[in-house]
């Protein structure tokens, strides 16, 4: 499989999606109109994330890991961590992250129902639950997708994020919503809504 990190220019790659795409493999960029998060998204859902140095700030379903890739190179001082059920995607994330040099992101391979939330103080989420409905376009059909998943996945979430302290902090991008409990008060929205930005009272 190609590999093309070692060639990275690591300051042109935060300028363009299209720059940062292109460390993958062609198969891996092809995913990123649909599947990997905008630059532009992860510096605002970032800046909201990145509340204090050391703020420990969850991706759930991280893929290739661009969120918390471009999210580290935009606050330095805050750590960031992805969770990804598929091997192969940890690995170029992990692959990505040494070409980058960036030390203070880091990626988990596992379902996300086997993180501990108490570990993290805010999250973000890019609705990685929605490959299981049906007509949907899937990264790959490595893993197992139904509609029983995508709500059991859906109840958990809000469950974890329910157990929270006040002053959580969430941002969503291309949510329905069905994750979010009550006591999170919408703080901001952006790009007609598909990006909102979520605070537990």
């Amino acid at each position: 499989m190609p590999q093309r990190f070692q060639h990275t220019n690591i300051i042109n790659s935060f300028h363009t999606d299209e720059r940062f795409n292109d460390q993958y493999p062609p198969s891996i960029s092809a995913l990123a109109g649909q599947h990997w998060t905008p630059l532009s998204v992860a510096r605002r859902a970032s800046q909201f994330l990145a509340t204090g140095s050391k703020v420990r700030i969850l991706d759930i379903g991280s893929g290739v890991g661009k969120f918390c890739l471009a999210a580290a190179h935009f606050e330095p001082s805050a750590l960031f961590y992805g969770v990804e059920q598929r091997k192969r995607l940890v690995h170029y994330a992990d692959k990505a992250k040494e070409a980058l040099g960036l030390e203070n992101v880091f990626f988990i391979h596992a379902n996300f129902t086997q993180i501990d939330f108490r570990n993290y103080d805010h999250f973000y989420f890019y609705n990685s639950f929605y490959e299981n409905l049906d007509g949907t376009d899937k990264i790959d059909e490595n893993i197992e997708y139904s509609g029983e998943l995508f709500n059991y996945y859906n109840r958990y979430l809000y469950r974890q994020l329910d157990q929270r302290p006040p002053g959580t902090r969430l941002v969503t991008y291309h949510s329905q919503e069905d994750e979010i409990p009550a006591n999170y008060h919408l703080a901001d929205s952006m790009m007609d809504s598909l990006l909102k930005f979520w605070i537990k009272a």
